[in-house]
């Protein structure tokens, strides 16, 4: 028999409004018994239905919930629930083979990933629950899609918080590399080295955008991973790029990108600490047109978020040194924990302190196969914004 929670008094609003967790300290109690990962029903404070949910007695996150209704076929529930995120995909890239299938609770599929590359799917799973049914999915990505390599490439820090083995899994075929594009550019994916799943899908359309301002222009491309903004703006016809990341295995991929897309700019790809990079720059007056810079999260926790704010203003205050008289600043963060408002204000600190007058030209969000829920602020995390730069 399914075990039913219980919250607390007035806990269900936010589920009411489109929330799809519960957290630990907002149950009242559990009937019947529950294992981690178990389906249990939801219920109010007055007894009436919410909906069915992963249940985890030792997440902070204890419920995650999958539907207002029961569900009476799980198999066919996730089936339902990928295609569904599958046709929405296919409706604004069309002709894309490789993009976010599923993000999560934006797609009613709570903590669980998957990203398509071509016929290989790689996995991020961050619920108990969906753990346990993985092979599931399995099935339906190879029923239904046609997968021929499935495996999983999670993030240690948020297995650790729901209490899962850290270690990866290969469900199907191999962890063999993969030739994808974005709808302009290829990109060679090294799944054993490069990060997160292999590519950085939420800023396919903003790499776009630089196009528009990038034509004939001296480019530098921080944090350059593969080189995904640096390779848009030299298709774009950017005098020259210089790509710095810190990591060597992502400055072979890019030089590996731009030879493999033949393409003409100047380029030089430079292996460094960006921070230390941009101030020996800084030191040697060098000055240029676009400088654009895409970092790590700063800030995983609330914890981090003062360490977060210091850091995203001086990475900004040093960029804005190098950029000349109507420049832009192309700047983004990716820490959900640093809402638009104070990035922004980061980012106008950073402009005053480096005594420049900055205008916010564009803002926008991760690409189109990242919905966000409006009632999961949880669920928007990137912000990408392009400055204009005055003395």
């Amino acid at each position: 028999m399914t075990a039913k929670v219980i919250l607390k008094r007035n806990e269900e609003r936010r589920i009411k409004s489109g929330h799809l967790w519960i957290f630990s300290n907002e149950i009242e109690k559990l009937e019947g018994q529950a294992e981690n990962g178990d389906v249990v029903e939801i219920f109010d404070s007055k007894l009436s239905y919410l909906g069915t949910g992963f249940y985890n007695k030792n997440s902070l996150i204890a419920v995650r919930l999958l539907s207002n209704n029961k569900i009476e076929d799980f198999n066919s529930f996730f089936k339902d629930k990928i295609i569904s995120a599958f046709q929405l995909r296919k409706t604004f890239y069309p002709n894309l083979k490789s993009f976010r299938l599923v993000f999560s609770e934006s797609d009613f599929l709570p903590g669980l990933i998957i990203d398509k590359y071509n016929n290989t799917f790689v996995l991020q799973v961050y619920s108990f629950g969906m753990q346990k049914n993985i092979l599931s999915i399995v099935n339906i990505l190879k029923e239904d899609f046609g997968a021929e390599n499935i495996f999983s490439k999670n993030e240690s820090y948020f297995r650790k918080l729901e209490g899962l083995p850290e270690e990866d899994e290969i469900y199907l075929g191999e962890m063999k590399s993969e030739l994808i594009n974005d709808g302009s550019i290829d990109f060679k994916i090294d799944f054993e080295r490069g990060h997160k799943t292999g590519f950085y899908f939420d800023q396919r359309d903003n790499r776009f955008f630089v196009e528009k301002i990038a034509v004939g222009k001296t480019v530098i491309d921080a944090f350059c991973n593969a080189g995904g903004f640096g390779l848009h703006a030299a298709k774009a016809g950017a005098a020259s790029v210089k790509f710095i990341d810190s990591s060597s295995t992502e400055i072979e991929n890019a030089k590996f990108n731009f030879e493999k897309n033949d393409l003409n700019s100047e380029s030089e790809f430079i292996v460094s600490d960006v921070f230390d990079y941009f101030e020996k720059l800084i030191f040697a007056k060098s000055k240029f047109d676009v400088v654009m810079i895409d970092p790590p999260a700063f800030a995983k926790s609330k914890k981090q978020l003062s360490t977060a704010k210091k850091g995203y203003e001086k990475l900004n205050r040093l960029a804005l040194q190098l950029i000349n008289e109507n420049g832009f600043l192309v700047t983004s963060s990716c820490s959900h924990h640093v809402p638009k408002e104070d990035f922004i204000q980061v980012v106008t600190d950073a402009a005053r302190k480096a005594d420049k007058k900055i205008q916010l030209i564009h803002f926008n969000g991760a690409s189109l196969d990242h919905p966000e829920l409006p009632a999961m602020i949880e669920t928007s995390y990137l912000k990408f914004c392009v400055f204009r730069v005055y003395h």
